[in-house]
């Protein structure tokens, strides 16, 4: 068998009395296929409802699949990799937080480290905060194997379920030699993302991952996996963030903007404990005029505060004098819930603006 596993289909055949073309799943050879860990945490990927028409009530049931149960779903897996199932959790993922983050670090790193023929990791995730965990993965890991993180739309028991195809694909892209150097990837819907660069763009619809500013890495197409492009921030493993041994990271707070606010969320974060504050402010990238006396007070304190935008694309411009004015630090073209980890990650370095300014600058 091939030892590229974004090689999927080859060749094509003509059956008796066939009038179309069938194309094989793969040719056999020797080559063995990458051994790929497969991580499972839940999420909709795993959640079966209570017939294949309930496509977004499956969550009330409780009912995730655990990891091995998801991969004995998918047989095709075993044509392009060789997968080790790893229980993480089984929960939706809005009940993972930061926790969460650096427990997944550690038994991401643990799964290499004891197992050296590993050669991908997959992340199996529900997409409600699939982008977050996917980011702290990008900044965090230090595994030099490609590490991908794939969900779906659909619960696994859904008429038209994604998650199967995700779930291979995602397989394929870990395994195959061009994902090195790529840092953390998003798999589904047959396209590759960087996990800086996606959001979820949809509540339901399985194109929902976008990278509006940046387009896609590449896909995962039926006869290989291809990129086109190679982030040039800052990625794992090459990074400066060494959490692994943590047990919780810095209370970052993020603040919207919206017509009228006040300052009470500023306050009650401050109050909360929060050692960094992320504006989500309005297009182009500030708050409301209460919400800025707030936020320049907090920043006199030394809390750290990062001017991001609501938009959802765009660069917030660092150079602003309103901004370097307040101390504040722009968060680029990052969307607010991912400066809010990068501004987490950063303040396990420092707390000086400037060099807190340079990590947003980097990565």
């Amino acid at each position: 068998m091939r030892s590229e596993a974004g090689r999927l289909f080859k060749g094509t055949f003509w059956p008796k009395n066939c009038s179309r073309k069938i194309v094989p799943i793969r040719e056999t050879t020797m080559t063995p296929l990458p051994r790929i860990a497969v991580i499972g945490t839940g999420g909709t990927i795993s959640g079966v409802g209570k017939d294949r028409l309930d496509f977004y009530e499956y969550g009330t049931s409780g009912r995730f699949m655990h990891v091995e149960e998801l991969i004995a779903g998918v047989p095709e897996l075993t044509r392009v990799a060789d997968i080790v199932p790893v229980r993480y959790k089984n929960v939706g993922s809005g009940e993972i937080g930061p926790a969460d983050w650096l427990a997944l670090l550690n038994l991401i790193h643990g799964t290499a480290e004891s197992d050296p023929s590993i050669a991908g990791i997959v992340v199996t995730h529900g997409t409600a905060t699939l982008e977050e965990t996917a980011y702290f993965l990008n900044l965090a890991v230090k595994v030099p194997v490609p590490v991908v993180v794939v969900g779906a739309m659909r619960p696994s028991s859904a008429l038209g379920a994604d998650g199967g195809l995700n779930l291979l694909n995602a397989a394929r892209v870990a395994g195959s030699p061009g994902a090195r150097g790529m840092g953390v990837m998003v798999v589904l819907n047959d396209e590759i993302n960087a996990a800086r660069d996606v959001t979820k763009t949809s509540n339901y619809r399985v194109q929902t991952f976008v990278s509006r500013d940046f387009g896609i890495l590449g896909y995962a197409d039926a006869d290989k996996v291809i990129f086109y492009r190679k982030p040039l921030r800052r990625t794992a493993p090459e990074t400066e963030f060494d959490v692994a041994s943590l047990i919780d990271l810095p209370r970052v707070d993020i603040i919207p903007a919206y017509a009228g606010a006040d300052a009470a969320l500023v306050e009650a974060a401050v109050a909360a404990g929060a050692a960094g504050l992320v504006s989500a402010g309005f297009p182009s990238g500030s708050p409301s005029p209460a919400q800025k006396v707030a936020l320049k007070e907090a920043a006199k304190a030394g809390i750290a505060v990062v001017q991001s935008s609501r938009s959802g694309s765009g660069r917030v411009i660092d150079d602003k004098v309103t901004l370097r004015e307040a101390g504040f630090v722009a968060a680029d073209s990052l969307t607010p819930q991912k400066a809010r980890i990068l501004l987490m990650l950063a303040l396990t370095v420092s707390s000086d603006i400037g060099e807190i300014r340079r990590i947003f600058d980097t990565y």
